[in-house]
């Protein structure tokens, strides 16, 4: 009996979650020779004075700070600061390891961002190169490399458009059309049921109330000074587990990710038998 090889998709939260900090903290606001506590507070400040959206007062914030100071900001030099990011024990081999357990249970492993923070400066760590795709917000850029528009912002409830997205295997933003057109869930890439979210408190929310609506599963990673926060979520039912942020190999949160594939590719397995023997039944009463 042939069978489709199913795709599980792991979707990450990226700041706290896979690095000890926001992004922006290793490099760019260093650079501006300015505290990230100092750099937060004034665009956080700007953007109740303005009615605006946080992520977008950071990202205006961060362009006019650099033009005050006459620091060079291009998209280059925000990928420079990816390389200082300082991930979690485990993370750089990470996703080889998750890959390979899926690849002895016949099940491929896709790994996805889904990100509040920069993409420019995501594309620039040491990681970035093991996401299917990157979605975090993203500046637009004039012909010398200079930004000059948000190309994308993604807040706390944006986020859910993503898991759509990875959902019915429409990754272009810009293809809102296909998005949005009704499609059978038979036919649908990624079925909620084969999603997991990795988050860190509760900008993640959204995206963890999805996967437990929908059949996935929801994970909340903690550091010492969040754990009481994410005790919270686990005690308020809106993720499954809590771990500390440790991906290193033999940890509960490597055992407890490898049970989940484990669970859903013997759930696929057992669909499949299912609706092989309804065709076999079916082909049989035409004959």
């Amino acid at each position: 009996m042939e069978r489709t090889r199913p795709i599980i998709a792991i979707l990450y939260d990226y700041d706290k979650t896979l690095c000890t900090q926001d992004m922006q903290n290793y490099g760019f606001i260093p650079s501006l020779g300015m505290a990230p506590e100092d750099f937060w507070r004034l665009a956080n400040a700007f953007g109740w004075r303005e009615k605006m959206d946080g992520i977008l007062a950071y990202m205006y914030t961060m362009i006019v700070q650099c033009r005050e100071k006459g620091i060079p900001f291009t998209r280059d030099t925000l990928r420079r600061h990816g390389r200082n990011i300082a991930l979690f024990p485990g993370v750089a081999d990470w996703f080889p390891r998750i890959n390979r357990f899926g690849e002895d249970l016949g099940v491929s492993v896709e790994h996805y961002v889904i990100s509040s923070g920069l993409r420019e400066i995501i594309e620039g760590s040491a990681i970035a190169g093991c996401f299917k795709e990157i979605y975090a917000s993203e500046f637009y850029y004039d012909g010398e490399g200079h930004p000059v528009w948000p190309k994308l912002a993604v807040n706390f409830t944006a986020k859910t458009q993503f898991v759509y997205r990875i959902n019915k295997g429409v990754l272009d933003v810009s293809d809102d059309k296909t998005l949005n057109a009704s499609m059978p869930d038979d036919s649908k890439r990624i079925p909620f049921t084969n999603m997991i979210y990795l988050g860190d408190g509760l900008s993640d929310v959204p995206c963890m109330k999805m996967m437990r609506s929908y059949g996935g599963q929801a994970i909340a990673v903690y550091q010492p000074l969040n754990r009481p926060g994410v005790e919270q979520l686990l005690r308020d039912g809106r993720v499954d587990y809590i771990f500390p942020a440790d991906y290193r190999e033999g940890t509960a949160l490597e055992e407890t990710m490898q049970d989940i594939i484990r669970r859903m590719a013997v759930t696929h397995r057992l669909e499949e038998t299912s609706a092989g023997q309804l065709r076999a039944i079916g082909k049989k009463e035409e004959r």
